[in-house]
């Protein structure tokens, strides 16, 4: 570009003055705003959409509740600027910012690259620069804008950050808290749930100004303080409660648990003194409260019996709909007395090593009419080479004939550390000249099937559908997982894909069995006679 004082006079200035583009304001037209005429719970609703991680209401960390397929940060940027609107979205946009507060170390989009690049310290002695600690100056401008805004500050519910923020910036993280009334969930360092002296600031905070808080655990180490929840009762509300290595009195349990009366998820692990005096009824101790979510993990002395016991009692067997059982007392084959006892059970999970083979028609067949979720994990302790069969596979075959007996109607999905499931569950090829519309009973609904041989690999995924009554087959390959893979698109027809689909089976070692498809010519007997190349035509229409 040349400027104008250096043209020369003549046709070339005359050239510059016809292409200068001539200024036009913007056409701003001013009219009626139709989003006045919205209620504020439906323009907030609206708004909420920009930034949906905004309305997460789970009591999980910030690592736990990653969104995929979105850019938080960004996301937040977004909404803060709708605020610039007017002052009714200002309203509607403040209450949705400051609901969940996330302080998300980066940003997930390729802006980053370029952000990452400005947070650098750079000198003329060192060209490489320190990064500053973004979620840590996002913490303290967070904590000096709800000190010095209340309104804003009581709007707060959620307050998650980076493992290392909530490590290193204790001393801001208190400050914070103390000025949240309403907060229900909030990140805090390890040395707070096992009673260390440098979070004891931070404890007193949240024990004095977060009346509301409704997760809390307990570690080894704070046992002094948890037995002190029953007379000073700091967070009445608490609804998920964790217990881990507590070395603490059957007793001291029962009446630390009657303090919180709306506690719903109760996770006890590494607990081995306590046993099934905490499910007993005395009248000189409060009973132990109804729980919906029930998780052990390592305890040997709770017992079936002591569950009997305690689904003994109406308000208990009503409200209990999720049990985990991770070596614990209660063996696989008590399994059916615990699913008697509780009829309103969704879902459960037993993980249990075994080492003695149990017979299948000497126990009664698991029943339930309203689990839909079973994570059957049973293991052999010992896996001798020498042995016809594990311990374990007893267990399986006991599961698959009381699923097939449709004694469990409501199950849609099964875990399974073993691969005999997949074949156990199908049904049995039909006799010839039978009558092919006889029903087989058993699945009454497709079953989601995950299986695996190792419990460190992953789990196969296997869908079994239950035959029709019609153009039912002998070898039931109806109800055979098919795959989502094509060779030549990689699609399967479940994509719209018009090639042909192949079929699989789980080995149990994440991988699949080669079967033959009905599409191409199938291997035949020669009868005596042979042919030339007659294996490598034969197999070479199955073989792609």
């Amino acid at each position: 570009m040349r400027s104008k004082s250096r043209l020369r006079n003549g046709k070339e200035a005359h050239a510059y003055e016809d292409n200068v583009p001539l200024y036009r304001p913007p056409n701003n037209r001013t009219g009626r705003d139709l989003t006045s005429r919205l209620p504020l719970k439906l323009l907030t609703n609206t708004l909420s959409h920009i930034c949906p991680h905004a309305l997460d209401d789970n009591y999980s960390s910030l690592e736990e509740s990653m969104r995929d397929g979105g850019c938080m940060l960004c996301d937040m940027r977004d909404l803060a600027q709708c605020a610039l609107v007017s002052r009714r979205f200002l309203v509607a946009t403040q209450t949705i910012l400051y609901h969940n507060v996330r302080m998300d170390p980066v940003h997930y989009c390729e802006r980053e690259v370029d952000l990452a690049a400005k947070r650098k310290r750079k000198s003329f002695f060192e060209r490489n620069g320190e990064p500053v600690d973004a979620p840590k100056q996002r913490l303290e401008q967070f904590s000096r804008t709800v000190r010095d805004n209340q309104s804003l500050a009581i709007q707060v519910e959620f307050l998650k950050m980076p493992y290392m923020t909530r490590e290193t910036c204790i001393a801001d993280l208190a400050r914070t808290v103390s000025v949240l009334p309403n907060l229900k969930y909030v990140d805090l360092p390890d040395g707070i749930y096992s009673d260390d002296r440098s979070c004891l600031t931070l404890k007193q905070e949240l024990e004095a100004r977060c009346a509301d808080l409704r997760k809390m655990r307990y570690l080894h180490g704070a046992e002094r303080s948890f037995a002190l929840l029953s007379q000073s009762r700091p967070w009445e509300n608490l609804e998920n409660l964790e217990l881990t290595r507590l070395e603490i009195e059957p007793t001291t349990l029962v009446s630390v648990m009657a303090s919180f009366p709306t506690l719903h998820e109760l996770k006890l692990e590494d607990s081995p003194m306590v046993d099934d005096t905490i499910f007993h009824q005395s009248p000189s101790t409060p009973s132990f409260p109804p729980i919906a979510t029930f998780i052990l993990q390592n305890t040997p002395r709770l017992t079936v019996g002591g569950f009997e016991a305690y689904l003994s009692r109406p308000e208990t067997r009503k409200v209990l709909t999720h049990l985990t059982l991770v070596d614990t007392g209660v063996l696989p084959s008590e399994v059916y007395r615990i699913l008697a006892a509780s009829p309103y059970l969704r879902s459960l999970r037993i993980n249990q090593s075994v080492h003695r083979a149990v017979t299948p028609a000497a126990i009664p067949p698991l029943a339930s009419r309203s689990l839909e979720i079973l994570r059957f994990e049973v293991e052999s302790t010992s896996t001798s080479p020498h042995d016809l069969q594990l311990p374990s596979e007893s267990y399986y075959q006991y599961l698959s004939s009381s699923i097939l007996a449709g004694n469990l109607p409501s199950l849609v999905s099964l875990y399974a550390l073993s691969t005999s499931p997949t074949f156990l569950l199908l049904p049995p090829p039909a006799a010839p000249f039978a009558n092919a519309r006889t029903p087989f009973p058993g699945l009454r609904q497709p079953l989601t099937l995950y299986t695996k041989s190792i419990p460190e690999h992953d789990w196969c995924l296997t869908v079994i559908s239950p035959p029709t009554s019609t153009n039912r087959r002998g070898s039931a390959t109806a109800t055979r997982p098919v795959s989502f893979y094509n060779g030549s698109t990689q699609l399967g027809p479940q994509w719209g894909d018009k090639a042909r689909d192949s079929v699989i089976v789980g080995n149990g070692f994440g991988g699949f069995l080669a079967v033959p498809s009905e599409d191409g010519p199938r291997q035949s007997s020669s009868g005596g006679h042979k042919h030339k190349h007659s294996w490598s035509k034969s197999s070479r229409g199955w073989m792609g």
